[in-house]
């Protein structure tokens, strides 16, 4: 029979592969569990052993191991992780089973559990996904898997696809920010495993195809990183040759497509150990490596002095001589490996410009350039570790032997005017390469004895540099569009120059001397001529572009020394000169006839291509941007002498200078010419030209604000263009001067300046960072402005403040994800080089509060006007707080509402030493009332704390302290444990009053009189305050206490004996533990670090508020006020761990959860169609699951506890009293009073017993029905479940009934005696949880019915 039946399933399906397919499709179809079951049968018939293996001998292990594996793919039919993760220990026994205990080796092919995995990687439920994932990776810690080309083929193809998936990289919960991403660091570990335990032979194939993989997709930031971490920790291995160092650098272009800089650096950095570790240098030659290199963006991954700079040139050291032989042959003829000789012949063969490649008009490209500046100071640092200790002898003669062709070319400029361009061209933009990459990036010290030779060097050739670039810039030889570039060359190296001078000392007569009036009176000259009225060339053109981008630089040189400030007209020529020019000037676009100036008739042609449309508009831009270059420096120099009033001036000597309305309006016209990237200069003309216009010209000034803000807000979020500008722009809209005449006049120039201030906060929630500049820059200059204390700035604008105090948006998951990889490669410091090399720009959101908070501290209490300037902080604040609570009464925890006020609080803390009785007495009812609000836990914490500061210090308060237990019961309702909390600390806060016991007898009255209310949690705050009072009353013998001391020492003593169901002793034990009353003081702990950090991390909050007290140290932007030691907690509060005592239920039995390796039973989802399936036929049919239990007597209790919906509890609780049911036990007593409850229960609630037991406490109460001889039943379909139609119901029964969504969890199926799951015939896999409760209800009704009816 059995072969008929193989034979008739072969003939439907023909080809196992096929089958194979319908196994792993993603959908939940009957099609992959029937298959299954054919597989198992073709696999057994027609393979063979390899992939069906069956012994008599091992009959039960075999039939054990297809029952898990059928157990599991059905399983994952679910997508529910809650059902689906109990089942997975069950997996690592399939492994067992599979693999032979004598040889080692697969018995079942790993095929077949490889389905399973991509089932898992294939779900739609991205939580199943990742316990998928994380299952693979650890599978090698706990299973001896042997060797499989399947396993390499799984992991290159489907784990990597799912690895691509930035989301699998979040955080756990309760794993504190920066720490890590646990996937990532089981990859790294998995990957550090499985390349150790795969053969030699297979090792370098495997990584070569992980690398093509990673280079063949696209990938985000986060995946990309890890996985090149997990790479940069293989063990060192000769695996790759040139194919997978080829195959580094194409995944080194993957990196450079995200926009986050770190993540970028970070993941070049590790790419980079991967090829120092696993690449074979017999298999790859020096120019290979250096080549390999140059793909590396050095500013953000390879500086030097960095530790991964020594790693390389430690790595090439110890390799120089086993890299694979080039064609440069050493002095005995055979091919040369050493360094040396090869970065020698490289520099020779870029210095000397090859016969057969032409003069070109372009210029050459910089790789070349960047290429041999690196190899030169890279070898010569591994030619310093040669040697024990550096010998600077030895260090400037390898240098020189590098440098030698290098500088007898550059000396020979000023004085060979036929030396070919691209030699020129290629010196200058090595020497520049060189002075850029020769900067030490480490944090130590900079005496660098490379870069001081270097620097002399360079200094040596500079006359003959200054004298080249003198003619070139000056002598009509720049004639094309492609010679700007080289024009750009010529004036960076001026500036290298000039700065290499400063450095070793400003001598007069030096080479940048000599050079700068003859360039200055040149370009001068060339652009005097554009007034001839002659038809202009493209040669001329081109001159005055030269010319006045000369000029630019020249004031960029002369502002780097020292001047005293001008007060007379007594200008300079070139002064007068710029000051006259027409600004904004364009210049004509010449005839296309004109072209005839490149080498070669083929070039003829680029003129057309750069100077039509866009390339011509480039040249103009830049020609325009110079000119404001060259006026912003002017009017920085002559800043003093531009008059206030908007007027003109007859024959003025310095026209820029002296209308200023006039040089604000050509602003604005360059404004609307120049290209967002380029407006930087106008913005700094801007900041010296608006304070002396606001009053006379205020319209201007207004259309001058809008127009650069429409620029800053069309501007994207790159590096270079957006954040230079927008500092620029803050710079002349915020500027102190701007701000006090416009809050002066409080006219349309102050509205339009705060209308910008709310935009910009506003942007903020999309570019992280931009509220950073403006809070930075605004305070920094309201604390230089404030010589006289005054604030008078500032306090027209408090509500910049306000808002920087509260500052902070909720994040995207990705967004989160991002922030929280960035600090964990932030905290691994210098051992990621990207961390040294890149500043830390601080734009994240808690820098702008850090910003606020120090400026805040920085205010003087016994300064009147600071002392005003709090308290309209403070007032402000609490209208806030206010607006917060009208705007959502109800927020849940860590909701933006839930971080608002939690900020709010901490700044009024903040600000608490400034606060004097008379402005207490006008804010401290709504401090109070703050108390009676609904909030969260650490906002209650901040309120409590504050009102204990203000008590303890104006103890006058305290009658209005008093007042707040006055009110009604169900007023106060919970609210009244902030003011119990508040009188727990009592004896601090009278602390410094004389006649303590009048005080202490009310404190005591207050207290007993709350041990007596209905509310269990009221009574345990009022207890602990209590017994805190007391102990402050017997510490200090108040005599006129000791009538109460029977009462209260009985109550005290009962609370410590309490009695009952659920947890109430435990909580009376935890609440005395919790943080706030047993190790936290009021006085002690007012630090910032408590405030911000300590209090928030204890208290629940997400850990994004956690803001440590060095990253407050760390903020230079603000001083540090003279009371900086109170940044940091010295009380042992800092040591405790986090958690509420109210939390720590749920805490224990989650605990208690995870500790199971593998549950005895697991939830297992009905099937609909396996009634159809071949199982019976196969006999692999599960072994029978009921259980038989004894009767017992009593009535049955139902337990209701983890149901969350008003509607089902309120049918079930009618349907419990309709059968009679001995008592309904709920999570939560409140729910009968919801009207969808009482709405279904239909006053059912009046006539059952109705008992509370919260979800954390019920493992205690089934354990305690279980005492008392109730049979627990789960109501729950488990792979050993009863079916309903066969169970006997005992007399003493308890149900369990599972959450709507999740059901019973995995930890409390552990504590029932039997499962009871409901027959099923239709293809929907689950009744509603009260349809499912009412039907067993009834069945066990039923059953006592006829018990009853037939005793026999």
């Amino acid at each position: 029979m059995e072969w008929v039946l193989a034979e008739a399933l072969l003939a439907q399906s023909q080809d196992p592969r096929v089958l194979l397919g319908s196994l792993c499709r993603g959908e939940a179809s009957a099609e992959r569990v029937e298959t299954l079951h054919e597989l198992i049968f073709f696999f057994y018939i027609i393979i063979g052993p390899s992939l069906f293996w069956w012994s008599e001998k091992k009959k039960d292990e075999l039939l054990k191991f297809w029952e898990n594996y059928i157990l599991i793919m059905e399983t994952l039919e679910g997508n529910q992780i809650h059902v689906i993760k109990p089942v997975l220990p069950k997996l690592n026994n399939l492994f067992e089973y599979a693999v032979s205990e004598e040889n080692g080796c697969w018995l079942f092919h790993p095929s077949w559990h490889l389905c399973i995995y991509k089932r898992m990687f294939e779900s739609e439920n991205k939580i199943l996904t990742k316990e998928g994932v994380i299952h693979f990776l650890e599978l090698y810690e706990t299973t001896a898997v042997p060797f499989s080309p399947e396993f390499s083929e799984f992991i290159i193809g489907p784990l990597m696809d799912t690895l691509s998936e930035s989301s699998l990289y979040s955080r756990s919960s309760g794993q504190p920010i920066g720490s890590g991403s646990p996937l990532g660091l089981k990859l790294e570990k998995f990957l550090v495993t499985y390349v150790s335990l795969l053969p030699e032979e297979m090792k370098s194939n495997f990584l070569l195809k992980f690398l093509q993989k990673m280079s063949n997709r696209h990938w985000c930031a986060v995946p990309i990183l890890f996985l090149s971490k997990a790479l940069a920790n293989v063990p060192r291995c000769k695996a790759l040759g040139l194919e997978g160092l080829l195959a580094l650098r194409d995944v080194i272009q993957c990196t450079m497509i995200t926009h986050q800089i770190l993540l970028r650096g970070a993941a070049q950095c590790f790419l980079l150990q991967t090829a120092m570790h696993l690449v074979d240098v017999e298999k790859v030659s020096l120019s290979d490596v250096s080549t390999f290199l140059t793909s590396l963006k050095q500013e953000e991954c390879l500086g030097r002095g960095t530790a991964l700079w020594t790693e390389l040139c430690n790595w090439l050291r110890v390799n120089e001589r086993c890299f694979r032989p080039t064609s440069i042959c050493g002095p005995d003829g055979f091919p040369e490996t050493s360094l040396n000789v090869y970065v020698k012949n490289l520099v020779q063969e870029y210095i000397k410009s090859p016969a057969w490649e032409r003069e070109s008009c372009f210029m050459p490209d910089w790789s070349e350039a960047r290429l041999t500046a690196l190899m030169i100071l890279v070898a010569v640092d591994v030619d310093g570790m040669k040697t024990e200790y550096s010998e600077k002898r030895r260090t400037q003669n390898v240098l020189r032997m590098f440098l030698d062709p290098l500088l007898d070319a550059l000396g020979k400029l000023g004085t060979n005017a036929y030396m070919p361009l691209l030699r020129t061209d290629r010196c200058l933009q090595l020497l520049v390469k060189l002075l850029h990459t020769c900067v030490l990036k480490s944090s130590g010290p900079q005496d660098d004895e490379v870069s001081a030779l270097l620097q002399s060097a360079a200094m040596s050739a500079a006359e003959s540099i200054c004298q080249f670039v003198l003619r070139r810039l000056t002598m009509r030889e720049l004639q094309t569009v492609a010679d700007l570039d080289r024009c750009h060359l010529y004036l960076t190296l001026l500036t290298e120059l000039t700065n290499l001078h400063l450095k070793v000392g400003w001598k007069r007569g030096n080479s940048i001397c000599r050079v700068l009036p003859p360039l200055k009176n040149a370009s001068m000259r060339h652009l005097q001529e554009m007034e001839s009225g002659q038809e202009p060339t493209l040669g001329d053109q081109i001159q005055r572009v030269v010319s006045m981008a000369t000029l630019a630089t020249v004031y960029e040189a002369g502002a780097l020394q020292p001047a005293s400030e001008l007060d007379s007209l007594d200008a300079e020529p070139m002064d007068r000169f710029l000051s006259a020019f027409p600004f904004n000037q364009t210049l004509e676009k010449p005839r296309a006839k004109e072209q005839g100036h490149c080498a070669h008739p083929m070039e003829s042609s680029s003129f057309f291509e750069e100077s039509s449309s866009q390339g011509w508009g480039r040249v103009v831009a830049q020609y325009i941007h110079d000119q404001w270059v060259c006026l912003s420096f002017l009017l920085e120099k002559y800043h003093s002498l531009v008059p206030a009033a908007h007027g003109t001036v007859p024959e003025p000597l310095l026209p820029a200078i002296q209308m200023p309305a006039q040089t604000l309006r050509s602003a604005l016209d360059a404004l609307s010419i120049l290209p967002s990237e380029q407006v930087l200069p106008v913005f700094r003309c801007m900041k010296v030209l608006v304070p002396k216009l606001l009053t006379s010209a205020e319209s201007l000034c207004i259309e001058s604000f809008d127009m650069a803000w429409n620029i800053i807000s069309s501007l994207s979020n790159t590096q270079l263009t957006f954040w230079p500008n927008l500092k620029a722009f803050v710079q002349f809209v915020f500027d102190n001067k701007v701000l006090t005449i416009a809050a002066k006049i409080k006219s349309q120039a102050y509205f339009k300046i705060k209308e910008i201030m709310y935009k910009i906060i506003e942007m903020s929630a999309i570019k992280t960072g931009v509220f950073n500049t403006l809070i930075s820059y605004c305070c920094q200059s309201w604390i230089v402005s404030d010589s006289k204390g005054s604030l008078s700035s500032a306090k027209n604008y408090s509500e910049l403040v306000l808002e920087a105090c509260i500052f902070g948006t909720v994040f995207r998951r990705d967004q989160r994800l991002i922030q929280d990889i960035q600090t964990f490669i932030e905290n691994l410091g210098q051992e990621c080089a990207a961390n040294v090399i890149m500043e830390n720009t601080k734009r994240e959101d808690y820098y702008v509060r850090i910003c606020a908070v120090k400026f805040l501290c920085l205010l003087d209490g016994s300064n009147a006007s600071h002392k005003l300037f709090a308290e309209d902080i403070a007032v402000k604040l609490l209208d806030k707080d206010e607006l917060v609570f009208k705007t959502r009464t109800r927020y849940y925890e860590n909701s933006l509402q839930h971080r608002v006020k939690n900020r709010i609080w901490q700044t009024l803390l903040i600000l608490f030493p400034s606060f004097d009785q008379n402005f207490l007495n006008g804010i401290i009812d709504k401090i109070f009332h703050a108390g009676f609000t609904n909030n969260q836990a650490s906002i209650k914490y901040f309120i409590e704390w504050i009102i204990i500061l203000i008590l303890h210090k104006f103890p006058q308060f305290l009658p209005k302290f008093w007042d707040c237990f006055s009110y009604g019961e169900e007023k106060l309702k919970t609210s009244i444990c902030t003011f119990l909390s508040v009188l727990s600390h009592f004896g601090i806060i009278i602390q410094n009053i004389p006649d303590k016991t009048p005080l202490l007898k009310q404190a005591v009255l207050i207290a007993l009189q709350w041990c007596l209310s209905h509310n269990f949690s009221v009574r345990l705050y009022a207890l602990v305050a209590l017994k805190k009072v007391w102990d402050v009353c017997k510490a200090l013998g108040v005599e006129e206490c000791n009538a109460w001391t029977t009462v209260i020492e009985r109550s005290l003593s009962q609370a410590e004996s309490m009695q009952g169901t659920g947890n109430a002793k435990k909580n009376w034990q935890r609440i005395q533990e919790h943080f706030f009353f047993a190790a936290f003081h009021p006085l002690e702990d007012y630090c910032l670090e408590t405030i911000f950090y300590i209090l928030p991390r204890l208290s629940g909050v997400i850990e994004e508020e956690w803001v440590a007290a060095g990253k407050f140290a760390s903020f230079t932007d603000i001083p540090c006020n003279t009371g900086s030691q109170w940044y940091f907690s010295h009380t042992p509060l800092r040591e405790l761990s986090p958690g509420d005592w109210s939390q720590q239920d749920v805490g224990s039995n989650m605990g208690e959860a995870a500790s199971q390796s593998e549950w005895v039973d697991v939830q297992k989802k009905i099937i609909p169609w396996r009634h159809e399936g071949p199982s019976a036929d196969l006999g692999l049919e599960f072994q029978d699951r009921a259980a038989r239990l004894g009767k017992s007597v009593s009535r049955l209790i139902v337990v209701a506890s983890l149901i969350d919906k008003p509607t089902n509890l309120g049918g079930l609780c009618r349907t419990c009293e309709v059968f009679g049911a001995a008592a309904l036990v709920l999570g939560n007593l409140q729910c009968v009073s919801d009207k969808q409850f009482q709405h279904l229960s239909v006053s059912a609630e009046q006539w059952l017993p109705l008992v509370e037991v919260k979800p954390a406490q019920l493992i205690d109460y089934l354990q305690l029905k279980k005492a008392e001889g109730y049979t627990v039943i789960g109501v729950e379909q488990t792979a050993r479940s009863s079916d309903l139609a066969q169970y006997c119901f005992p007399e003493k029964s308890l149900l369990l009934l599972g959450n709507e969504r999740e059901g019973i969890p995995a930890n409390l199926m552990q504590h029932l005696d039997v499962c009871v799951e409901i027959p099923q015939q239709g293809v929907i896999r689950s009744l509603n949880v009260h349809v499912s409760g009412a039907l067993l209800i009834w069945e066990y009704t039923r059953q006592q019915l006829l018990k009853r009816a037939d005793p026999s």
